[in-house]
C-alpha cells in the first residue's frame, strides 16, 4: 500500500500487511530466473537453505523452509520481474555481479571502506540527502541506494556509480534486497560460510558486516517488510522521519549517519583538509575523461615524475607547499604540462627503505579528491584536474596541500614533518626528472633478484581475516600477497612501520620440502594464525598443502588431471573455462579461508616468479589462461620463459580461442607438442 503524504505509518502493523502480500506475490512468481556472473544462484536464498533457487516451486520451498522470510520472498519476487522485464537502465545497476564484489575484497579489509550502508526511500529534499551521502563517503562508507533518492541525488549535481561508492541499485526501495545479497555473498566468498548454514550466516552478518540502513520516507507495506526484516542480520535501521512505532532508531539527518555507524562500532576521524574539493576514498575508483578534463600531466604527452624521500627534521618545514612555475590559471583548457611532485618527510622512526612505500601511496590520496586523478607511479605518472574542480577553485597548490595533509594523517606515528614542492617549469622539471631517476635506479639495485632463499624471514598478512577468520597469506621475495597488493618488502616495511599490524615476521624455519616450498616455521605459524585450522603450508605447490584463499585474490591456478598440467583464470574472465566451471563458480569453491589441493589463489605477478608451480615440475606445466591475461603478460612472460630455455612455450600455451573446452585443450596440446604432456603425472 502506498501512503503518499497520509498519516505516519506504523512500522508494526506495516511489517505484517506487507508480509502479507509478499506471500501472495511469491506465490505469483512464474518465470524462470537467474542472474549472470554469480556462482550463488539467489544468494539469499543459497545462504540460508543451500537450495539454488531458479523457478517458482523452489522459491516456495525455500520460503516455507525459512518460515516466510521476507527478505527470501523479496529476492524471488524482484528475480522474476527482471526476469520479464529485463534489467532497469543506466544509472541502475540492479544485480552486482561476483566479479564487482570481488574486486572490492581488498578496501573491505585495507580500512578504505570501514562499512557498507542502504540508503532507501525518498528524501524529503534532495539537499538533506546529499549532505547524509556526502557524510557516507567521507567517513568511508560503502553506500547502496535504491528509490527516489537516486534521481534526488543526480538532480542535486551528485555523482553516482561505484567509482564514487555511491550505487544506484533501483528505481524503487524494493532493489534494496540486492544489498543482502550482496552481504551473502561476501560471507560465503570470504567468510567460508558454507551454503544453507543459517546459524552461521546470521553471526557473520551481525559481527563482521558492519552494515547499516538508512530509511527515508516513502516506502510502501511490502518494502517496509523487506526493510524489517534485514533487523535478522544485525543492521540497525535509521531513519529521519516518516515512521512510527517497531525497533526502528529515529536520528536527525545531521546525526543518522554518526549515530548508524556508532551502533555498529564503526569509528573514524575526519579531518577535513581545507581546499575546494572533497577529499576522500570514495573518490578513488572514479575517472576524468578528455572531455570533463582542464589539464592534464604526464602520461605520455608531457614529462612528469613522483619522488618521495627523507630528509633530516631541520630540513624541511612541516605544511610547507611550494610550487615551482605556472599555476593552473595561467595554463590553456585541455593542455598537457610538465609535472613534478616532490615530497620531503622527516620522522624519528622514518628509514630510507620506506620511501619507495610510501611513495606509493600519492597515487591513493591524488585519486582521494573529487576532481583530481592519477594512474602509475615513479616517471610514468599520469595525472588529470577536472573542469568542474577548477571552477571551484582548485589550483596545484591544493594538490599539494591535501598531499601534505593526508601523509601527516595516515602516518601520524611515523611522520613528524612533511613538505610537498610542485614543479610545473618544462626545464626545471626534466631536471628534476633526471636526478629521480639516478634514485628509482639505486632503490631498484637495492632489491633487485632478491630470492626467497636470500632471507630467513617471510611475513604475514591477516588483512581479510576481517571477513575470512582463518585465512593466512604468507608473502616471500617470490611470492607476493595473491591479492597483488603487497608485496614482501611490502610485508616487512608494514611491520616495522606498525608492529602488532595485520603483517607479522614469519620465521622460516627448516625446509621440510624444498620442492615444495614446505618450511616448520611456516606450519607452525599458520596453524597459530589460522586458529588451528591449518596445520601444513606449501608455498610453492598447488597440488599439496596450497596457500588458503580468501577471495580478493587476482587469478586461480588448477589441476587439469586430463591433459596433465595446469591452467590459470584471472576474475575478468567471464567465460567458461576448459575446467568446465566459470571463476565465479571456481572461486566460490576455494575461497573463505578453505585449503583446497589442486587450486590456489595466486597473484597475475606471480606467474612470472621462478617459484610459480615449482611442486609440479616448474611454468611448463601451464597449459591454458584466458587471451585478455595472455596479452597482458606477454612481453614479461616471453622473457621469463627465455630465461629458462623454454623459448616458444609462449605459443603452445591455449586459450579460450584455441581451446575452449577440455577436449579442445587436449587437442591442441597434442598438436603443438606442448612439453606437460611429457611431464611426471599429476595423479
Amino acid at each position: 500500500m502506498i501512503r503518499g503524504n497520509l498519516k505516519m505509518p506504523d512500522v508494526e502493523l506495516a511489517k505484517k500487511q506487507g508480509e502479507d502480500l509478499l506471500k501472495i506475490r511469491v506465490s505469483a512468481v512464474r518465470q524462470s530466473f537467474s542472474y549472470e556472473e554469480t556462482a550463488y544462484h539467489l544468494p539469499i536464498s543459497y545462504a540460508l537453505t543451500g537450495v539454488p533457487v531458479h523457478d517458482q516451486k523452489a522459491a516456495l520451498d525455500v520460503y516455507s523452509r525459512t518460515g516466510s522470510n521476507p527478505l527470501v520472498a523479496s529476492e524471488s519476487i524482484l528475480a522474476d520481474m527482471t526476469a520479464v522485464a529485463g534489467k532497469e537502465p543506466a544509472p541502475y545497476t540492479g544485480f552486482i555481479s561476483d566479479t564487482v564484489i570481488r574486486k572490492l575484497g581488498y578496501s573491505l579489509v585495507d580500512g578504505s571502506i570501514l562499512g557498507l550502508a542502504l540508503v532507501v526511500g525518498t528524501p524529503q529534499n534532495a539537499g538533506m540527502a546529499a549532505a547524509v551521502c556526502r557524510e557516507l563517503q567521507e567517513k568511508y562508507m560503502l553506500t547502496f541506494l535504491a528509490g527516489k533518492v537516486i534521481p534526488a541525488l543526480s538532480g542535486a549535481g551528485v555523482r553516482l556509480g561505484l567509482e564514487y561508492r555511491l550505487i544506484p541499485l533501483g528505481s524503487t526501495p524494493f532493489y534494496g534486497v540486492h544489498f543482502v545479497d550482496i552481504i551473502a555473498r561476501v560471507a560465503m566468498m570470504f567468510g567460508g560460510v558454507p551454503p544453507g548454514d543459517t546459524h552461521r550466516l546470521l553471526t557473520y552478518a551481525a559481527e563482521r558486516a558492519r552494515a547499516i540502513v538508512i530509511v527515508l520516507p516513502g516506502l510502501t507495506d511490502e518494502e517496509i517488510a523487506l526493510v524489517d526484516g534485514m533487523r535478522v542480520l544485525g543492521f540497525p535501521i535509521l531513519t529521519p522521519g516518516g515512521y512510527q512505532g517497531g525497533s526502528w532508531i529515529q536520528a536527525g539527518p545531521e546525526d543518522i549517519v554518526r549515530k548508524g555507524m556508532e551502533e555498529k562500532g564503526i569509528r573514524v576521524n575526519v579531518t577535513a583538509i581545507p581546499i575546494p574539493m572533497g577529499c576522500s576514498p570514495a573518490f578513488e575508483g572514479k575517472s576524468i575523461r578528455k572531455e570533463e578534463m582542464y589539464v592534464e600531466f604526464g602520461g605520455g604527452r608531457s614529462p612528469a615524475f613522483e619522488l618521495l624521500r627523507m630528509r633530516d627534521p631541520d630540513e624541511i618545514r612541516d605544511g610547507q607547499v611550494t610550487v615551482i612555475g605556472p599555476e593552473i590559471g595561467t595554463m590553456k583548457e585541455g593542455s598537457a604540462n610538465p609535472l613534478g611532485i616532490i615530497i620531503e618527510v622527516a620522522g624519528r622512526t622514518m628509514k630510507k627503505d620506506y620511501e619507495p612505500v610510501l611513495e606509493r601511496r600519492i597515487h591513493n590520496f591524488v585519486n582521494y579528491g573529487e576532481g583530481s586523478w592519477h594512474v602509475a607511479q615513479r616517471d610514468l605518472i599520469w595525472v588529470r584536474i577536472s573542469k568542474e574542480a577548477v571552477a571551484k577553485g582548485v589550483r596545484i597548490e591544493h594538490i599539494g596541500k591535501m598531499l601534505a595533509s593526508k601523509f601527516r594523517m595516515d602516518f601520524p606515528q611515523l611522520l613528524d614533518a612533511v613538505s610537498v614542492t610542485l614543479i610545473t617549469d618544462g626545464e626545471k622539471v626534466l631536471a628534476a626528472k633526471k636526478e629521480a631517476e639516478g634514485i628509482y635506479d639505486e632503490r631498484d639495485a637495492r632489491i633487485k633478484g632478491m630470492r626467497d632463499q636470500d632471507v630467513d624471514t617471510y611475513y604475514s598478512c591477516t588483512l581479510c581475516q576481517t571477513f575470512a577468520p582463518n585465512h593466512v597469506c604468507v608473502i616471500t621475495p617470490e611470492r607476493p600477497a595473491l591479492c597483488g597488493a603487497i608485496s614482501w618488502l611490502d610485508g616487512k616495511i608494514a611491520f616495522e612501520m606498525s608492529p602488532a599490524g595485520a603483517n607479522q615476521p614469519v620465521e622460516k624455519g627448516g625446509a621440510l620440502n624444498v620442492q615444495n616450498g614446505e618450511f616448520d616455521g611456516v606450519n607452525r605459524f599458520i596453524k597459530k594464525a589460522s586458529h588451528g585450522e591449518i596445520e601444513r603450508c606449501s608455498l610453492y605447490s598447488v597440488m599439496e598443502y596450497p596457500m588458503t584463499c580468501c577471495g580478493c585474490f587476482e587469478a586461480i591456478a588448477l589441476m587439469l588431471p586430463e591433459v596433465n598440467g595446469i591452467m590459470v583464470v584471472n576474475r575478468e574472465f567471464k567465460g567458461l573455462t576448459p575446467s568446465g566451471m566459470t571463476f565465479s563458480t571456481l572461486a566460490g569453491t576455494i575461497g573463505g579461508g578453505a585449503q583446497t589441493p589442486g587450486f590456489a589463489g595466486i597473484s597475475k605477478n606471480y606467474i612470472l616468479s621462478d617459484r610459480f608451480l615449482q611442486g609440479e615440475g616448474g611454468i611448463g606445466r601451464l597449459v591454458w589462461m584466458p587471451s585478455q591475461l595472455r596479452e597482458e603478460l606477454k612481453d614479461r612472460l616471453e622473457k621469463k620463459l627465455a630465461e629458462k630455455g623454454l623459448v616458444g612455450l609462449f605459443e603452445k600455451i591455449a586459450d579460450e580461442t584455441t581451446a575452449a573446452t577440455i577436449e579442445d585443450l587436449a587437442a591442441f596440446l597434442e598438436k603443438v607438442q606442448h612439453p606437460a604432456l611429457g611431464m611426471k603425472p599429476l595423479v
